[in-house]
C-alpha cells in the first residue's frame, strides 16, 4: 500500500472529543461526521485536507474517549493515512478496524513541516519526506492487516469473505 500527499501537522494530544465534538455521537454516517471533524482543534481543518491528506501528530493521538467516530470522521475527510509520534491504544485499533492507514514515527514527527510532501509505503515500511528529501524507516503491516486496510477495514473484509462463499456456491 502507497500512500502519497502533503502534510497537515498538529501537536501533541489530539484527543477524539478535539477530532469530533460529542455533540455529533448522535450519527454514525461518515459524511456527517466529516462536515464536524477536527473543529474543536482547527475550524480551517476540512479546507487543509483537500490538498494535504495526510495529518502528522506529536504524541498520544486520539486519546480520551473509546469513540469510534474518532477515525470514521478523518477517514471521511480524505485523510489518507496518520503519522504520529504515537497513539492511543484504542483509537489505533479502531483505525485499523475502520481501514484507516496509521503508523508511528517520532524522528519523521519532529523533523517534518506542513506542507511537505510525503510518499509512504506500508509493505516496504518507510516514509519519504520528498521536500526534505529524507527516509525513516517505520514497521510494516503484516499482509493480513494490509488486506483488512485494503479492503475498507473489518466490514469491508468480511464482506468480501461472504462474497467469496456466495460465488463458491453459486
Amino acid at each position: 500500500m502507497k500512500i502519497q500527499g502533503k502534510v497537515i501537522k498538529y501537536g501533541d494530544d489530539i484527543n477524539t472529543d478535539e477530532i469530533i465534538p460529542a455533540g455529533y455521537l448522535v450519527t454514525t454516517e461518515p459524511e456527517e461526521l466529516a462536515k464536524h471533524c477536527m473543529e474543536g482543534r482547527d475550524r480551517d481543518f476540512l479546507q487543509k485536507v483537500k490538498s494535504a491528506p495526510i495529518l502528522v501528530a506529536g504524541k498520544n493521538f486520539g486519546c480520551g474517549s473509546s469513540r469510534e467516530h474518532a477515525p470514521i470522521a478523518l477517514k471521511a475527510t480524505g485523510v489518507k493515512c496518520i503519522v504520529a509520534s504515537s497513539f492511543a491504544r484504542i483509537f489505533f485499533r479502531n483505525a485499523i478496524n475502520i481501514g484507516l492507514p496509521i503508523c508511528e514515527c517520532k524522528k519523521c514527527v519532529d523533523e517534518c513541516r506542513e506542507g511537505d510532501l510525503f510518499k509512504i509505503d506500508m509493505e516496504e515500511g518507510k516514509i519519504e519526506n520528498m521536500t526534505q528529501s529524507k527516509i525513516y524507516k517505520i514497521n510494516p503491516y503484516p499482509g493480513f492487516l494490509q488486506r483488512l486496510i485494503k479492503e475498507g477495514g473489518i466490514e469491508g473484509w468480511v464482506r468480501q469473505r461472504l462474497k467469496g462463499k456466495e460465488e463458491k456456491r453459486g
